[in-house]
């Protein structure tokens, strides 16, 4: 029995496997994702605040649900929401949910994806955050869309930051 046969086939299967890249669909480390081409521009989306459900008093908890429409060729989001609150000049950063791992998400021409913000509702003029205006945006994007906040003042955890959090970007509907 020889031995060079079997050695022969294996290595043309490992050359086999290694020519085709092995099935590997990951991104690539350069942030652009081989599914869709290019991670999504800002400016080739449009956000809108989508159903709210507000909380009706001091201590209950609310959702604002905001949709993202692609108007560009396919792209893929990445990382969670850039959120702020701002309140009387004052400016603060909403934090991701603890419990989300944001994983990139593939966004189709004309296609739809959603993010939620969650937030604690604070009694008006106690410890809290008088909300006017919510931004929200892309990751690390400077250019962010605002909405007026009319669903009462934001409870503040430790002091000074918002009880409130971001989820990570999910298809529109899930």
């Amino acid at each position: 029995m020889r031995a060079v046969p079997i050695t022969v086939t294996a290595l043309a299967a490992a050359f086999l496997l290694t020519a085709c890249g092995g099935g590997d669909d990951s991104a690539s480390g350069d942030g652009e994702s081989k599914a869709s081409g290019t991670a999504c521009a800002a400016g080739d989306l449009t956000m809108a605040a989508g159903a709210v459900n507000a909380a009706p008093a001091a201590g209950d908890t609310g959702n604002v649900t905001v949709t993202v429409t692609n108007g560009g060729k396919a792209c893929t989001l990445d990382g969670f929401p850039k959120v702020e609150l701002e309140a009387d000049g004052t400016t603060v950063a909403v934090p991701h949910d603890e419990g989300a791992q944001a994983q990139p998400l593939p966004l189709a021409e004309q296609g739809g994806a959603s993010f939620t913000i969650t937030y604690v509702r604070g009694e008006e003029g106690g410890s809290s955050l008088a909300v006017k205006t919510v931004a929200y945006g892309l990751p690390d994007a400077s250019a962010t869309e605002s909405l007026d906040w009319s669903y009462g003042a934001v409870a503040l955890k430790d002091g000074d930051k918002p009880d409130a959090s971001v989820s990570a970007f999910q298809v529109a509907g899930d």
